[in-house]
């Protein structure tokens, strides 16, 4: 797909943690607007994952990027803070999940 007849090089498309996990800042920063659709719903439970997938060809296209080399040195800096963002939510989730466990147990065990 081109658009602005920009063609996708195969090099920048795949996935974008960045764009997976800081969709609507990302959209923006990226002059992309279609991640803002993460705001709908419902709708949101897949388009979080559209957006990490599609999200280089999108910042590809939308962008005044002269070589994939400066390309993919801008968006290794939203990956990394993506990716780490991603698994402190990960450690936070499974935190919730045995404390939550922990406190049942606890509870449940005076019964």
């Amino acid at each position: 797909m081109e658009e602005n007849g920009k063609q996708i090089p195969e090099e920048v498309k795949g996935w974008n943690w960045g764009a997976f996990m800081f969709n609507i800042f990302w959209g923006i920063g990226n002059k992309s607007y279609l991640p803002l659709l993460v705001l709908i719903p419902i709708f949101n439970l897949v388009w979080f994952f559209i957006v990490g997938f599609k999200g280089n060809g999108w910042a590809w296209q939308k962008g005044n990027y002269t070589d994939v080399a400066t390309f993919k040195a801008v968006q290794a800096t939203w990956n990394r803070a993506g990716l780490v963002c991603f698994i402190l939510w990960i450690i936070g989730f499974l935190a919730y999940i045995i404390f939550t466990a922990l406190f049942a147990s606890l509870l449940f065990s005076n019964f």
